[in-house]
């Protein structure tokens, strides 16, 4: 059952990014082009994702999940380096490439090579990732 949700809801995610040109690079680089051609449509689509999840934060405070386990943590809010390193190269891989992870994954289903081009540098990024933030860490820790 609990298999069949997450289908069901990586299915529905994947049609909405589909629908709200998500996954569309040439939208999300009008969106992040602060002073040219700036398309704001995808601020709403955020909005649209975040309103929801908030209350969806505060109703689940009392709850439990329908279909078992617990559900997650709200995450810490601490500003660390780790979060701005992260929050920097997720900025410039999306205004780069004009996608990240879930568009690019929904973004595999009408083809293209861009697609799993960025899949695959966005896979080789993720193996890397523990490795240099180890490195980061003892450079760090060293200084």
């Amino acid at each position: 059952m609990r298999i069949l949700f997450a289908i069901l809801s990586g299915g529905l995610f994947g049609a909405g990014l589909l629908l709200s040109g998500m996954t569309n690079t040439n939208k999300v680089q009008g969106f992040l082009d602060l002073f040219g051609n700036w398309d704001p449509t995808l601020a709403f689509v955020m909005g649209g994702a975040m309103i929801p999840m908030a209350i969806a934060w505060q109703m689940t405070k009392s709850r439990t999940p329908v279909i078992g386990g617990s559900f997650p943590e709200m995450p810490a809010t601490e500003f660390d380096r780790r979060l701005i390193t992260g929050s920097v190269l997720f900025g410039l891989g999306w205004g780069l490439a004009g996608l990240c992870p879930g568009p690019a994954i929904a973004s595999l289903s009408y083809g293209g090579t861009g697609g799993f081009l960025f899949l695959a540098a966005m896979l080789i990024g993720m193996r890397l990732a523990p490795t240099a933030s180890r490195y980061l860490d003892s450079r760090s820790a060293a200084a």
